[in-house]
């Protein structure tokens, strides 16, 4: 039989070979503010340093930073994942690339002749090798979909590392101001104690009556109440804080003489524009919209022929030294054809599924960007009014320490009763308390502005956590 056809056949094939079926769709973009709303000023270019928690000057904070890094368990999971989808990519792009197979078996028959029982001797031993041709691109189209889901996967990582550092800051600063609301209590219940004790003599001398007394008391009584809800929240803080180390619930993570850092300078948040390129959320979602696009295209084309080119050479003998130098050769090549006819819908079902899937990482997409825009635009205002709270809890402040100075004095001079001195002693108190809170709450809405603005610092961070480990496993 001539070859002829078969290679006029084959030539044929492979000029159709790099046609697609499906072009990549234009991803419409929403379209971008000129400024952020809450941004005072005229829009500038977005200035952090590299490791964003460095704005803090906090040497015990980037320890932790460090140890989270190599310990924190979501931190483990996520790269286990990534590892799992970068398999999966070798996978899809090794169905590109021909196979051979080595195939061999060997026996000993002993069976009935007309010369009476015979015992003989078979080897066998053929290589196999076959290539898919990729006329339609449906290889190539789910080998970059999965390379795109390599590329999201790491998006994912930079994410964490936002998410992570910003979750250990609020934690860690969040144990400072309470161990700083401790300190106030402690020190306001000594205050209260010299107090109930001044007002008892004075009670003893009987310069006041017992009702004095017992609103001194209800005054200790209340600072004292509140302490336990500080601990309280110092001990589940701190609990946190070491479970998102990787570690065991522990009490000895937050910086015990660390203070609230004041923050004076505000960070300019940035062009709208720079924020899809510095959000790893928004790149993520990206990469995943562009595979799911690739995959109509492999689904279209699961409804073309296939192509693909098979063959084998081998040889049998009954010696085995000499299998490879028989006469008894044999070889085939073939050019198979592989045609959907019916299939009960199911080729086009997937395909619909697949522009459905398509649209839906679109509306992510979007969505995404929307809600990186609320994020940043929510810390912005929210740390405009945290500043503008914090001035006027000072005067606050400064007015209740004044008041119960002033109630106090009259009152060891007999000119007022108690009731201005206990007034004046909560109100300071509180406002104090609260006046730390607020100083916390704006190191809180830097650290959020900070992770809705994102950064780049991530990349590297992931580049050298996967050269540790990759050296770490080659000396294994």
């Amino acid at each position: 039989m001539s070859l002829k056809p078969f290679i006029a056949g084959l030539l044929f094939t492979v000029l159709l070979a790099g046609c697609s079926l499906h072009k990549p769709q234009q991803i419409a973009q929403l379209p971008l503010p000129e400024s952020f709303v809450a941004a005072l000023g005229a829009a500038e270019e977005a200035k952090l340093p590299e490791r964003w928690w460095t704005i803090f000057d906090d040497s015990r904070l980037d320890t932790l930073m460090k140890q989270a890094f190599a310990g924190n368990l979501d931190l483990a999971q996520a790269l286990a994942r990534l590892e799992q989808l970068q398999a999966v990519r070798r996978q899809a792009g090794a169905a590109r690339q021909p196979y051979l197979n080595l195939d061999g078996s060997g026996g000993r028959v002993r069976q009935q002749s007309v010369v009476g029982s015979v015992t003989t001797d078979s080897f066998r031993l053929s290589a196999a090798a076959g290539f898919e041709l990729d006329l339609w691109q449906k290889i190539k189209s789910r080998s970059e979909a999965a390379t795109l889901d390599v590329l999201a996967s790491r998006q994912d990582i930079q994410a964490l590392y936002l998410t992570l550092t910003a979750q250990l800051a609020d934690l860690y600063y969040l144990a400072v101001e309470q161990r700083a609301q401790l300190a106030l209590a402690d020190s306001t219940i000594d205050s209260f104690k010299d107090s109930l004790a001044r007002v008892e003599d004075r009670y003893r001398s009987g310069l006041v009556p017992a009702v004095d007394v017992y609103q001194a008391r209800q005054n200790l009584a209340a600072a004292k109440a509140r302490r336990p809800q500080y601990e309280r929240t110092l001990a589940t803080t701190e609990h946190a804080l070491a479970v998102l180390l990787g570690r065991y619930p522990d009490r000895t993570l937050s910086g015990d003489s660390a203070d609230i850092p004041t923050l004076d300078s505000d960070i300019a948040a940035g062009l709208p524009s720079q924020l899809l390129t510095r959000r790893p959320d928004i790149s993520a979602a990206l990469a995943r919209l562009q595979a799911s696009d690739e995959r109509i295209g492999a689904a279209i084309a699961e409804r073309f022929p296939a192509f693909a080119l098979a063959g084998s050479y081998g040889g049998a003998s009954s010696e085995l030294d000499t299998l490879l130098r028989s006469p008894n050769i044999f070889w085939n090549l073939l050019l198979n054809l592989a045609q959907p006819v019916f299939d009960g819908g199911r080729r086009r079902a997937e395909v619909e599924r697949s522009r459905a899937v398509f649209r839906e990482n679109l509306a992510k997409y979007h969505q995404s960007v929307l809600r990186a825009f609320q994020e940043v635009e929510d810390a912005l205002a929210h740390g405009r009014t945290s500043a503008e709270r914090i001035g006027l809890l000072e005067e606050r402040v400064a007015a209740a320490s004044a008041s119960r100075r002033l109630a106090y004095d009259r009152y060891l001079q007999g000119l007022a009763d108690y009731l201005p001195v206990l007034t004046g002693q909560a109100a300071e108190f509180d406002a104090e308390s609260q006046l730390l809170a607020a100083r916390r709450q704006l190191v809180s809405d830097r650290i959020a502005l900070a992770r809705g603005l994102g950064g780049s610092w991530m990349e590297q961070t992931l580049e050298t956590h996967l050269h540790t480990t990759s050296a770490q496993g080659s000396e294994l």
